[in-house]
C-alpha cells in the first residue's frame, strides 16, 4: 500500500500566510537561541562538555546490548518490572495489559514523545482508557487534536488567543482572556481533579542509568512527579537509545540539556525514580521501534545520540518560518528530518529537503550529530531509491547538466536575463514556478559578472602576459 510524501512545502506554505504566528514562532525560537549562545559563552567548558557526550553516547551505542542487560538486572534488583517493545504495537499492548490488570480507566501521563510515536492514545482511547496529558503545552495540542510541534515546546506555535479559544470551548473560560497566567491556571484547575482521581499515571524519561538501574525524568512543570506519585501504579516508556552507563555520566548531560533547549542553567525538576513507592508499583518499558535498525544504518545511526534538546529547531532557518505541524510526524525540525525517514522513506521523503545545509543545526547540537550532514546523504538515499517524485527528479538532472557545462551555463544565464527584460509577468510567475510563488525573481542584470571579467580582467591579464613575454625575449 503506497503512503503519499508529507506535503512539507504546502504546509508549510500555508503557516507562511498566518503572519502573527510566524512572527512570533520566528522570534520566540531565535529569543531561545540567543539564550543557549549565552550559556555556551559562559561555561568555558562547554566544546569540551559538548565532545564528552558525544562519546559517552558512541560508546554506548557500541555496547548497547551489554548496557542494556546491565540496566535490566539493577532494575529488576531495585522491585521494578522490566518490559520490552519492538514496536509501537506491543508497546501499546503491554501498557494495556498492565492496566487492564489493574482495572485502570483513567490514565494520566507527563510529556513522552515516544507514546506519541507508537500512538499510544489512539490505542487505548477505544479500549475505554481515558488518557489527559499533564504538560501544559501536551494538553494544548492535546485538546487541539494535534501533534507536538517541538520536542520541547509542543504548542510553540500557538498564541495565547488560540489556546484562549481552546480553553473556552473545553474548560468553558474567558475566549477574551489571553492573559498567560489566568490561562496556565484554567489548566491547572481543570487538570487538578483529573491528577488526584487518576487510577494509573505515566511518564517517559530523558535518560536510563545502566549502573543503577533508575531513570531520569527532567521537567519544568513538576506534572511528571504528580503523574508518577498520585496514584500507586507508574508506567515509564523509554527509548532504548536514553541510556548512559553510569552516573557519573549523567552529569554531563544534564548540564548540556536545558541550556541546549530553554538557554536556562537546569531544569526546575531533575528527578531520580529508583524504585516504586511503599505499596505501589512500577513498571518500565523499553522500545525498540526501529531503533535497532537504525543503529545499524551506517550513515544514520548517530542520530541516535539525540537528546531531546530541540537545540537544532531552535536554529533552524526552515523549521522557524514553517512550523513543527508542516512535517506532518511526531519529531519535526532537522532532526525528525533526519529521523522520520527511518520510520517510513516513503511518508517522508520530502522532509530531508526542507534544509538549507548551512550546518547551523549540527553547530548548537549537545551531542555532536552531523545533522546537515545526513540531511545531504538522506537526499542521496532517497533519490537512489526513487523517493523523489518524477518531475523533481528530471528537473535536478537537467540543472546537473547545466551546471556541469559552463558553455551551457552562460549560455542559460543570458537567456534568462533577456526573459525576465521581455517577457511577460503571467509567463514567468504561474502554477510550474514554485520559486515564483513565494518570491519575486531577481531582477535582470545589465552585465554578467563572466562578461565583466573577459572585458576587463581577462584582456588586462592578457595583455600582462604579453608584455611579459616579450621582455623576455628582448
Amino acid at each position: 500500500m503506497s503512503t503519499k510524501p508529507v506535503p512539507h512545502a504546502k504546509a508549510g506554505a500555508e503557516f507562511l500566510q498566518e503572519k502573527a504566528h510566524l512572527q512570533f514562532h520566528d522570534e520566540r525560537l531565535w529569543d531561545i537561541r540567543q539564550k543557549r549562545d549565552h550559556q555556551m559563552h559562559i561555561l568555558p567548558e562547554w566544546q569540551e562538555l559538548r565532545q564528552k557526550a558525544s562519546e559517552i553516547k558512541e560508546h554506548t551505542l557500541a555496547n548497547l546490548p551489554e548496557y542494556l542487560e546491565q540496566f535490566e538486572r539493577n532494575a529488576k534488583a531495585n522491585g521494578i518490572h522490566v518490559h520490552w517493545a519492538r514496536d509501537g504495537q506491543e508497546h501499546n499492548r503491554i501498557v494495556g495489559e498492565i492496566l487492564s490488570e489493574h482495572k485502570a480507566k483513567s490514565l494520566i501521563k507527563s510529556k513522552s514523545m515516544i507514546t506519541d510515536e507508537c500512538e499510544m492514545r489512539e490505542y487505548l482511547e477505544p479500549r475505554g482508557v481515558t488518557v489527559t496529558e499533564t504538560d501544559l503545552g501536551e494538553r494544548i495540542q492535546q485538546l487541539d487534536d494535534q501533534l507536538p510541534s517541538h520536542v520541547v515546546l509542543p504548542a510553540v506555535q500557538k498564541l495565547t488567543g488560540d489556546v484562549a479559544a481552546l480553553f473556552a470551548k473545553y474548560y468553558h473560560t474567558d475566549p477574551n482572556d489571553h492573559d498567560p497566567h489566568s490561562l496556565a491556571e484554567a489548566q491547572r484547575q481543570a487538570a487538578r481533579p483529573v491528577i488526584l482521581g487518576a487510577d494509573a499515571g505515566m511518564t517517559g524519561g530523558n535518560f536510563l542509568v545502566a549502573e543503577t538501574g533508575t531513570f531520569v525524568v527532567c521537567t519544568n512543570e513538576g506534572n511528571a512527579d504528580l503523574s508518577a506519585n498520585v496514584s500507586g501504579l507508574h508506567i515509564a516508556t523509554l527509548g532504548i537509545e536514553r541510556l548512559v552507563p553510569r552516573m557519573s555520566d549523567l552529569g554531563v548531560f544534564i548540564r548540556l540539556l536545558s541550556r541546549s533547549a530553554l538557554g536556562s542553567p537546569i531544569t526546575q525538576y531533575t528527578t531520580h525514580f529508583r524504585k516504586p513507592k511503599k505499596g505501589g508499583e512500577m513498571h518500565i518499558i523499553l522500545v525498540d521501534n526501529g531503533r535497532s535498525d537504525r543503529l545499524a544504518m551506517e550513515q544514520f545511526w548517530s542520530s541516535l545520540k539525540c537528546i531531546r534538546c530541540g537545540a537544532c529547531m531552535n536554529t533552524c532557518p526552515v523549521y522557524r518560518r514553517s512550523g513543527g505541524q508542516s512535517y506532518g510526524a511526531v519529531y519535526s525540525g532537522p532532526i525528525g528530518a533526519i529521523i522520520d525517514p527511518t520510520f517510513n522513506k516513503e511518508k517522508y521523503s520530502t522532509l530531508p529537503f526542507a534544509s538549507t545545509l548551512n550546518g547551523s543545526c549540527s553547530n548548537v547540537c549537545p551531542v555532536k550529530i552531523n545533522i546537515h550532514e545526513q540531511l545531504f546523504e538522506w537526499r542521496r538515499v532517497l533519490a537512489e531509491e526513487n523517493e523523489i517524485p518524477f518531475v523533481k527528479k528530471e528537473i535536478m538532472k537537467m540543472a546537473g547538466k547545466l551546471l556541469s557545462s559552463p558553455r551551457m551555463y552562460r549560455a542559460a544565464i543570458s537567456s534568462t536575463n533577456i526573459a525576465l527584460k521581455t517577457m511577460p509577468r503571467f509567463v514567468l510567475y504561474n502554477a510550474f514556478n514554485q520559486w515564483g510563488k513565494h518570491r519575486e525573481l531577481p531582477h535582470p542584470v545589465s552585465e554578467t559578472f563572466n562578461h565583466w571579467y573577459r572585458k576587463n580582467r581577462l584582456k588586462q591579464s592578457g595583455q600582462t602576459s604579453q608584455q611579459t613575454g616579450a621582455g623576455g625575449q628582448s
